[in-house]
């Protein structure tokens, strides 16, 4: 056998082909997915839940029942004017508390009890006060996510203040002449009558990074599975004696101890299962105990911890069993890549492109924060994202086990066995 430097091998073609066409797809998909899903939220933006609300209980006014609230929020949802960003839900005030408890809505929009008499005061000239100015309340709501409930405020603000401006030229047109009899503070709040106030709609507790712990946290627990994956995946093929183990300077070696790739990924995944006691434990301790992030209904966080990692790395563990050493690039694109830009916490799923939308419907991340969000803001509700996040995690784990033991079932019938590699024949070295 011909002796060949080392270095030699950066002449080999293949070496560059095949590490340029990995790494430059990778980079060209990781720019993809994140950037572009957050470069036009607001142009993506199709049917984001907003709240609509008339409390308002009306006044008499020149003999006749008058409802401006009604006007308002019927005026608001038929409006065509913004085409079909925004999905207008009429309801009352306890539905759009409750829907705003379990993050359903970005948003609302309200009309007070007392708007339509506190509108026609300004039209009074019996006093030489000025009329107390009416308010219209908008709602926000940042568990549901930032930038979520800064579009819903936008949206609302702006409704609000056209609403605003609409009852202004009426109420001017109906008085006429008697306008000059107001005070001056009246004449010119006549114009636009009503103020807008902004409240948060499910106010958090401080420590809660402005409704973004949920995610962070859930993202914390994915690439914790992935990551253990590969390092479970390593540990189990040294301890087989099927790979070494570098140390620094020192290589490790087992003796050989055959087994079949359905008898690899059992025994990956049994590690794997019985590790997430400790990672989940140890993710919550660093992130609640540690770190001081508010948290309630800690058991339950604690269950739902453990099993997030269990089942994304399992996963992982199946990808990298299927594909081989490729498969923890599969793993990063599919825990990671696809996962974060459509996870429904830094866009609204409402606010991403059509494709974004379908990944979102299936990929772990979203469904896995899902859950916390609702475990540590909505009160581990179960139509607030819990129901939908166990049920999903189970849906996944199912299916990484019926393609993961599947495929490899069908490698091990072909005879497509794992070879070491001191069996493997010697052959002759080829110049490069």
């Amino acid at each position: 056998m011909n002796a060949m430097h080392p270095f030699r091998v950066l002449r080999a073609k293949p070496l560059w082909i095949a590490s340029g066409v990995i790494t430059g797809v990778l980079a060209l998909l990781f720019a993809v997915l994140y950037v572009g899903a957050n470069i036009d939220p607001a142009g993506h933006m199709k049917d984001l839940p907003v709240g609509l609300v008339n409390a308002d209980k009306g006044a008499a006014v020149g003999g006749k029942q008058v409802n401006l609230g009604a006007q308002i929020t019927d005026s608001i949802s038929k409006s065509t004017a913004g085409g079909d960003k925004i999905d207008w839900k009429v309801m009352d005030e306890r539905e759009v508390k409750e829907e705003l408890g379990k993050g359903k809505l970005y948003g609302a929009l309200v009309v007070p009890a007392d708007f339509t008499s506190s509108v026609t005061a300004l039209t009074s000239t019996t006093t030489a006060e000025t009329p107390v100015r009416p308010a219209l309340t908008v709602l926000t709501n940042q568990s549901a996510g930032s930038l979520g409930s800064s579009l819903a405020r936008v949206a609302t603000t702006q409704a609000a203040e056209s609403a605003s401006l609409h009852i202004g030229k009426e109420l001017t047109a109906q008085i006429g002449a008697q306008q000059a009899k107001l005070p001056a503070a009246a004449r010119v709040l006549l114009a636009d009558p009503a103020a807008v106030t902004v409240k948060d709609g499910h106010p958090l507790d401080s420590h809660s990074g402005l409704g973004l712990t949920a995610f962070y946290y859930a993202l914390a627990l994915v690439v914790v599975g992935m990551l253990s994956a590969n390092v479970i995946s390593g540990q189990v093929d040294h301890t087989l004696g099927y790979t070494h183990n570098d140390l620094g300077p020192l290589r490790l070696h087992r003796p050989l101890i055959r087994a079949t790739r359905v008898q690899t990924l059992a025994i990956s995944s049994t590690l794997m299962a019985a590790l997430s006691l400790l990672m989940g434990t140890l993710v919550m301790v660093g992130a609640v105990g540690i770190m001081g992030m508010d948290a309630s209904h800690l058991p339950l966080l604690w269950l739902y911890s453990v099993c997030a990692v269990a089942v994304s790395g399992i996963g992982a563990l199946t990808l990298l069993a299927v594909f081989g050493t490729p498969g923890m690039l599969v793993a990063t694109l599919v825990f990671i890549g696809m996962a974060v830009p459509t996870a429904n916490a830094t866009t609204p799923i409402q606010a991403l492109p059509g494709f974004y939308r379908f990944l979102a419907e299936f990929e772990p991340l979203r469904q896995i924060a899902g859950g916390i969000r609702a475990i540590l803001y909505y009160g581990a509700q179960g139509d607030a994202g819990l129901t939908r996040g166990w049920v999903m995690m189970a849906v996944g784990l199912v299916a990484a086990a019926l393609f993961g033991f599947g495929v490899l079932g069908w490698y091990d019938r072909k005879g497509l066995h794992r070879i070491p590699v001191e069996t493997e024949p010697e052959r002759n070295a080829t110049s490069v």
